[in-house]
C-alpha cells in the first residue's frame, strides 16, 4: 500500500497514466520497505556487544568499554574493613641464621669488639636457594639365581638407564597445561631457570606419559558427572591448524570435563556420552541441542540478562527492564534465604515472584503484537528479537526460574564458563594446536589439574602424585 500523499499525488495526474505510475509507485514502495528492513536487521548487528548479547569482549570496539552487570555495593574500591590480607611474617623456625657482629662504629671507627651487645635485632628474608638440577644415580645389586632369574633392585619409577624424576616432569606438565605455556617458552624458562636443555621431544613424551596415566580418571569423573545433581555445560570453539573443532565441557563445584569433538551439536554430546544418561539438571545456554536430552534444564540468567539489555537499549521497550530487576531482586532473595541457612523459599514467595514474572512477559507481549507476513513463505515467519526472546521466556519458564526454586541450582552457567575461559586463553597465548591427539593429551591433563584445583589440592603436587604413586582416587570424590 502507497503512502497517502503519493496515492493524493497521483490522483492529481490524467487518468490515463494513474494506473502505469501507481504501478511503477508500488514497485519502488515494495523496495524501499525491504531495504528499510535491511537497515534495521545491520543496525541491529552492530548494536550488540559483549554486555547485551553473547559475543566475546574481543569483538567490542575498543572504544566502547562492555558494561558490568554488577549492581553498585556503595563500597569504597579494594580491600574491605575485616578482610584477612596476605602479607610476610617472621617465622621462629628460619631454614638457616646467618649472625652479623658490630666490629667497629659506623660513625667514629671506634672498635667494639669487646664491648657487651644490648640487643639483638632480626631480619628475615623470603628467597628460594639456587636453583640446579639434581642427579641422583642409583646403584643395584646384580644376583643370578639358581633358577637362571637376574635379579635387581631399583626404586619405582627407575626404568632406564638415564631418566627424568618426578618433579620435574611435573613441572613440564604443570608449565604447559596448567600455566599455559607454549613448548619453546616452556624450554627456555628450563635452560634459564635450571641452565638445562630440553626438547620439545621429552616435553611431548612427558605430557603423553601423564596422559595414559591418566585414562582411568577420565573414566571415572565422568561416570561421576553422569550421577551428579547438577551439572553445567559449555562449548567453545577451538582451533586445529586451519580447522575449528569444538571443546565441551561439563563442571560441577568439585570437577571439571573437558572434551575435544569435530561438532558441536548432538552428535557430539552423544559421542562425549555424559548427557545421554545424566538424570539431573542441566545448566547451560539456549543451545537448543541440550534440549534434545530428557534430564531437566535450566537456562543461564547471565546470557539472559545481556539479552535484555539488547532490546532495552536498542528498541526502548521498559518490560525489559522491569524483567532485569525482578531476576537481579530474586537472586538476592534467595541468597538471603541461603545466609540465614535455609534450603528453600516458602510457597507464597514463590508464588508473588512468579505471578510478577507472568505480568512482565505479558506486557512484554501487548509491547510487541505479531503481525503474520501477508504472503505465505516456506520455513518459519520471522519475528523481531524482542518477540523471540519473549517466546523463549515464556515456552522455559520453568528453566528459567529454576535456580529460584531449587536452591542447588545456580542463577547462572559462570562456573562452566570459567572453567572453559583459560582454554581460549591458551590459544590466544600458543595459536592453535597441530594435532588432535595433542589436543586430547592437553584437555585430559587439564580436566585432572582443574578437578585438583577445585578440590583445594596443590596443582603441583597433584602432578607429582601421578609420576610418583599414580595416584587419582582422592580427587574423585562426589559433589552436587
Amino acid at each position: 500500500m502507497l503512502p497517502k500523499e503519493i496515492e493524493d499525488l497521483i490522483k492529481t495526474l490524467p487518468a490515463e497514466s494513474q494506473g502505469v505510475v501507481k504501478a511503477i509507485a508500488l514497485i519502488y514502495e515494495s523496495k524501499v520497505q525491504k531495504l528499510e528492513a535491511r537497515v534495521k536487521e545491520l543496525e541491529d548487528q552492530i548494536s550488540k556487544n559483549s554486555s547485551n548479547s553473547s559475543k566475546p569482549p574481543s569483538t567490542d570496539p575498543f572504544f566502547k568499554p562492555p558494561k558490568s552487570l554488577r549492581k553498585k555495593t556503595g563500597k569504597k574500591v579494594g580491600g574491605q574493613k575485616g578482610h584477612q590480607g596476605d602479607t610476610l611474617k617472621i617465622t621462629d623456625h628460619p631454614d638457616e641464621i646467618i649472625f652479623h657482629k658490630i666490629v667497629f662504629c659506623d660513625c667514629c671507627k671506634k672498635k667494639l669488639s669487646n664491648q657487651k651487645t644490648s640487643r639483638i635485632e632480626r631480619r628475615q628474608v623470603y628467597d628460594i636457594p639456587p636453583l640446579h638440577i639434581k642427579v641422583t644415580e642409583h646403584q643395584s645389586e646384580v644376583k643370578v639365581c639358581s633358577c637362571g632369574h637376574t635379579n635387581k633392585s631399583f626404586p619405582l619409577g627407575v626404568n632406564h638407564f638415564v631418566g627424568y624424576g618426578a618433579n620435574i616432569k611435573s613441572m613440564m606438565v604443570y608449565l604447559q597445561n596448567y600455566q599455559l605455556l607454549p613448548y619453546q617458552r616452556t624450554t627456555e624458562l628450563i635452560s634459564d631457570l635450571f641452565n638445562h636443555k630440553l626438547s620439545k621431544g621429552t616435553l611431548f613424551n612427558t605430557a603423553k606419559s601423564a596422559h595414559d596415566r591418566l585414562e582411568v580418571f577420565e573414566t571415572r569423573l565422568k561416570e561421576l558427572l553422569v550421577n551428579s545433581t547438577v551439572v553445567g555445560f559449555d562449548e567453545t570453539g577451538f582451533r586445529l591448524i586451519c580447522k575449528r573443532l569444538w571443546l565441551h565441557s561439563s563442571s560441577t563445584i568439585k570437577h571439571a570435563y573437558y572434551e575435544v569433538h569435530q561438532k558441536r551439536g548432538t552428535d557430539a554430546m552423544d559421542a562425549i556420552n555424559i548427557l545421554p544418561s545424566f538424570k539431573g539438571v542441566a545448566v547451560h545456554d539456549f543451545w537448543r541441542s541440550y534440549y534434545n536430552y530428557p534430564c531437566k534444564h535450566s537456562l543461564c540468567n547471565a546470557h539472559l540478562l545481556r539479552d535484555l539489555i539488547f532490546i532495552k537499549e536498542r528498541f526502548k521497550q521498559s518490560w525489559s527492564d522491569e524483567l532485569i530487576n525482578l531476576l537481579l531482586k530474586m537472586k538476592a532473595s534467595k541468597q538471603r534465604a541461603i545466609d540465614k541457612g535455609k534450603s528453600a523459599l516458602n510457597k507464597i514467595t514463590l508464588r508473588k515472584y512468579k505471578k510478577q514474572y507472568d505480568l512482565i512477559i505479558q506486557k512484554g507481549f501487548n509491547e510487541n503484537p505479531y503481525h503474520p507476513p501477508n504472503k505465505k513463505k516456506v520455513g518459519r515467519k520471522k519475528k523481531t528479537p524482542a518477540l523471540n526472546l519473549l517466546d523463549r521466556l515464556k515456552k522455559h519458564e520453568a528453566d528459567v526460574l529454576r535456580f529460584f526454586f531449587d536452591f542447588n541450582v545456580p542463577f547462572d552457567n559462570n562456573l562452566s564458563e570459567r572453567d572453559i575461559r583459560m582454554m581460549k586463553v591458551k590459544q590466544k597465548i600458543s595459536g592453535c594446536f597441530r594435532s588432535l591427539q595433542g589436543a586430547n593429551i592437553f584437555t585430559r591433563i587439564r580436566s585432572f589439574i582443574v578437578t585438583a584445583r577445585k578440590q583445594n589440592f596443590n596443582a603441583f603436587d597433584a602432578l607429582k602424585n601421578l609420576f610418583s604413586e599414580n595416584s587419582i582416587s582422592f580427587y574423585l570424590t562426589s559433589s552436587l
